[in-house]
């Protein structure tokens, strides 16, 4: 994911040097004929604008923002994302990564912020990860007899570089508990997609399809793009 701007403080000189001599700086900017988070449109099937600043360290660690428009039908118009985690590799195959994320809506009118911890392996070009949430708002659910942290998502994606500049994407989710009956009315649903990203010098361009079990949740088509630059 491209997401968080670490703010951090001067130190020592020599400290600062070390840093900057290992670390970088990245930002993102994109746009989307749709939104979709685990297959649910938040955009109201609309266009939505993103963009993002990651930091990475060498030794794994890394940070980042990330933000987009929304659209949930009341007055909640935007999301801002921020995130941190470490990254590594056993061998040259096997890699790990476990991170925090938070999703904010600072305009909305209820307390429906919650974070989440996902834990994640990949080999070659399978990754599986598990998603739970750990801390969240009292208006998540919007109901008193619902836990508003019982929400767990399993997902696998398995990406396939057809070329240099292109490859292709499959992908299958799964999300669980009792946010999930507050907002879809079941306890759980699943979510597929397949897309193909190509990558040129003006940007990624992709082209995908996406689809869940929900009932009355039709496939959807998006096209996006997104440009990365250091800073």
């Amino acid at each position: 994911m491209n997401k968080l701007l670490i703010n951090t403080t001067v130190i020592t000189a020599t400290a600062l040097m070390s840093l900057s001599a290992n670390a970088a700086v990245e930002a993102n900017i994109g746009a989307t004929s749709n939104y979709l988070w685990r297959g649910i449109t938040q955009t109201d099937d609309a266009v939505a604008v993103q963009g993002g600043i990651d930091y990475s360290h060498d030794s794994g660690f890394y940070a980042g923002t990330w933000a987009s428009n929304v659209d949930f039908g009341n007055e909640t118009s935007y999301e801002i994302d921020f995130y941190a985690g470490f990254a590594g590799s056993i061998g040259e195959e096997l890699g790990y990564d476990i991170s925090y994320l938070y999703f904010a809506y600072p305009d909305a009118d209820d307390s429906i912020d919650f974070g989440e911890v996902t834990a994640a392996v990949s080999w070659k070009w399978i990754e599986v990860s598990y998603a739970h949430v750990v801390n969240a708002g009292g208006d998540v659910t919007g109901d008193s007899t619902l836990d508003e942290k019982e929400m767990g998502y399993l997902q696998t994606t398995l990406t396939y570089p057809i070329s240099d500049t292109l490859s292709i994407a499959a992908h299958y989710g799964y999300s669980t508990g009792d946010v999930v009956t507050a907002w879809y009315s079941t306890d759980n649903y699943a979510d597929y997609s397949i897309a193909l990203s190509k990558d040129t010098d003006f940007g990624t361009v992709s082209f995908m399809v996406s689809d869940t079990d929900l009932e009355n949740d039709d496939a959807k088509v998006l096209v996006g793009y997104s440009y990365s630059f250091d800073l």
